[in-house]
């Protein structure tokens, strides 16, 4: 008995350790869907579960002075398990209602200390009362405390690249969570089998059952009683977002709708080969910018339903490059939104900037749709950004790229800002307002960008006169920048990107 405690220890911090790391990484994916993935959510998360360790480690001190016995360990460990588990009942019960009444700012703090600031408090407390009871003699606790943390933070190591590198990618989060829980209720009640304690058997025991007859409980209640959205057809966990197909209606019409963290990233109508999303439909400014589509390139697949639409209305295309970060969505672009094979069409897993980077090909058209709307990506909305995908433009070709905001000059303004950035770049550049330039809410615009001199006649005939409607409509949806503040707006560049500060207030 001796000898597996002397050993032990030693095991055990290092698997709590790997269990604090795998919450905080599993935590960004959790509350991106409500949040989004910005610097507010994972400060939060960072911020919290540290505060939580804190405490955890000052408490554990205290309590390993005052009991320090094995048995109080693992009673710890088993209750870290029941808060682990509750990570999972409170994200399907309280983080909906929390995610549509909190804004982006306040959101994540709060939802943090509900779901995590518990867990990582008890699970702090361990080091302290492994300490405690592997330094039987005062000489030995520099030699001791050093193990101790050498094991808990190797195990967090482990625990950071285990989550990152191989259990989100193959399992979901809701499964991760559980496993992780499960795993300190095993080692908990196991332990306290093993070290038993008579003077808290019975205390401990009782409340062991209890605790996890609450959680059973409510685990049915989630699983089995909370209502299911019919509508969903496919769901799963992706290597960057939660995956989620789904049908609807628009207008009357079947539409298949493809999301990622509660924000629309494509959609196909069931019926026909139109395009549902209003935003999507520019792409045909081809038409009036350069006819004659050779090659094209698309940074954002999501349910690559631009590309294939391209493909089905131009046989000039000899080439479609589409770069997509997520491996899933192609295969998912295939099964559920009818996207054929086509030997004009490669696809590419990686960062779109680092593509461009590295491409040694020239395009007609780019067209950039990667910002979310709970989460822009920093490094695609600045100068260097415009100014390496201007690089890849062939002579009388075009940018097109599609970004939600607001004209509204009452709130620190993104759109703003993003304007002023892209016309450094682009001098010969147009912004057209999806809904309406009188909107003051939330709405998409499209930047429009030549890497030409040739100037747009919106008043020509060409144009009041054309066959589609959306080309038709270019005139009442262009931007005036006269009428635009865009003197108190920066300008992005890699070293200075304000982003979340200014979308924070809209979102």
């Amino acid at each position: 008995m001796k000898i597996l405690k002397r050993n032990f220890l030693f095991f055990i911090v290092f698997v709590t350790g790997a269990a604090i790391l795998i919450i905080e990484v599993t935590a960004i994916r959790i509350l991106a869907p409500y949040f989004g993935n910005t610097l507010f959510t994972i400060s939060s998360i960072i911020g919290i579960i540290l505060g939580g360790l804190s405490f955890g480690y000052y408490f554990g001190g205290v309590f390993a002075d005052k009991y320090p016995k094995f048995s109080v360990l693992f009673f710890l460990i088993f209750i870290a398990g029941i808060f682990s588990f509750l990570i999972q009942v409170f994200s399907k019960t309280v983080l909906p209602t929390l995610g549509t009444t909190l804004d982006m700012k306040i959101g994540p703090p709060i939802t943090s200390l509900i779901l995590f600031f518990i867990p990582s408090l008890i699970l702090g407390m361990i080091s302290p009362f492994a300490i405690k009871l592997k330094a039987i003699e005062l000489k030995d606790i520099g030699k001791v405390s050093g193990k101790v943390f050498f094991w808990s933070t190797f195990g967090s190591i482990i625990g950071s690249f285990l989550a990152g590198f191989f259990l989100i990618p193959h399992f979901g989060i809701n499964k991760i969570i559980i496993l992780t829980a499960l795993t300190l209720v095993i080692i908990g009640v196991s332990g306290g089998w093993f070290f038993k304690d008579e003077k808290y058997k019975s205390y401990f025991k009782r409340l062991e059952l209890f605790s996890f007859m609450i959680i059973v409980l409510l685990f049915v209640f989630i699983t089995f009683f909370l209502p299911k959205d019919e509508s969903v057809i496919f769901q799963k966990d992706g290597l960057y977002n939660q995956i989620i197909v789904e049908d609807t209606k628009i207008e009357d019409e079947k539409v298949r709708v493809l999301s990622l963290d509660r924000t629309s990233q494509g959609a196909v109508f069931l019926e026909s080969s139109e395009l549902p999303f209003e935003y999507t439909k520019y792409y045909v400014v081809y038409e009036i910018v350069n006819p004659q589509i050779e090659k094209a390139l698309f940074l954002g697949g999501g349910a690559y339903s631009i590309p294939r639409k391209l493909l089905l209305d131009q046989n000039n295309v000899k080439r479609i490059d589409v770069v997509e970060i997520a491996p899933e969505l192609y295969q998912v672009a295939k099964k559920y939104f009818r996207l054929q094979e086509d030997p004009r069409l490669f696809n590419h897993v990686t960062d779109g900037r680092r593509f461009l980077q590295e491409t040694d090909q020239k395009y007609n058209m780019i067209f950039v749709d990667v910002y979310y709307t709970y989460f822009i990506p920093t490094h695609f909305v600045t100068q260097e950004f415009f100014s390496l995908a201007k690089s890849k433009l062939l002579e009388d070709s075009f940018f097109l790229m599609n970004i939600n905001g607001t004209l509204d000059k009452e709130v620190n303004s993104f759109v703003f800002s993003e304007i002023k950035t892209f016309r450094s770049v682009f001098e010969n550049s147009y912004f057209f307002a999806v809904d309406s330039p009188d909107k003051k809410g939330l709405q998409s615009f499209i930047f429009l960008g030549l890497n030409s001199s040739r100037k747009i006649d919106f008043g020509s005939q060409e144009i009041l006169q054309h066959e589609k409607k959306l080309i038709r409509n270019l005139p009442e949806k262009l931007l005036d920048l006269e009428n635009l503040n865009l003197d108190a707006a920066f300008i992005f560049t890699d070293d200075f990107a304000p982003v979340e500060y200014l979308t924070a207030d809209f979102f």
